[in-house]
């Protein structure tokens, strides 16, 4: 795979507590020199973002990074970030709701955060590294039948990050029309180019650019 190629996958990734509008600039800056998919930032840099650079694509987390705040505030946050411009939102389910076995939950928040969004792309992230497998594949029945357009691996602040078994259970499991995305420890050209190969459509990383350029 060429980086260019690669690139065009990749989520421009900067979510640490401490990231700095600077800090922000810069990844946008990257994410446009090297056409990648698109940034993903905190929801309240979005706004500045969207002001500075208006052909970026634009991805940002609800519920983040442990998914087990109310739906409302899911709902909330995920209305306030598109009003402020963003075109994606990743939202961390609530993972002990799918534990403990209410599916339904689940899935009925995944419909409302979708339901918000409307034609803008949800990714579902289940945070694999908290799941046994059984539950990993109820994970891709609620996010299907939820409406969302993407099931995610982890938000990479879990114990664990993204696995290739992890995405090709994914590929088996959910529907047709749901795409991948693989988040959370891909560190090497040669790891995304795996992810890619195995079904994923979009890489969530923080150093792309090391990995492809050194």
């Amino acid at each position: 795979m060429t980086n260019e190629f690669i690139f065009s996958h990749v989520d421009h990734t900067l979510l640490k507590a401490a990231a700095t509008w600077e800090e922000i600039r810069k990844l946008c800056e990257e994410a446009e020199k090297y056409h990648m998919a698109s940034v993903c930032i905190p929801s309240s840099f979005v706004k500045k973002v969207r002001e500075e650079f208006s052909s970026l694509t634009i991805c940002t987390v609800v519920g983040f990074p442990l998914g087990n705040c109310s739906t409302h505030a899911k709902v909330e946050e995920a209305g306030n970030a598109i009003a402020d411009g963003a075109d994606e939102i990743d939202m961390v389910i609530h993972i002990g709701a799918l534990k403990e076995g209410n599916l339904a939950y689940v899935t009925d928040e995944i419909a409302a955060v979708k339901g918000t969004i409307e034609d803008h792309i949800l990714k579902v992230i289940v945070e694999t590294c908290y799941l046994n497998e059984k539950e990993k594949i109820h994970a891709c029945r609620c996010v299907t039948e939820g409406g969302a357009d993407y099931i995610k691996t982890s938000t990479g602040f879990g114990g664990k990050g993204a696995t290739l078994e992890d995405v090709k259970l994914f590929r088996k499991y959910v529907g047709k029309d749901v795409k991948i995305k693989a988040a959370g420890g891909i560190h090497t050209k040669e790891e995304m180019e795996a992810y890619l190969n195995a079904g994923a459509s979009r890489i969530g990383a923080s150093g792309a650019i090391k990995a492809l350029l050194g």
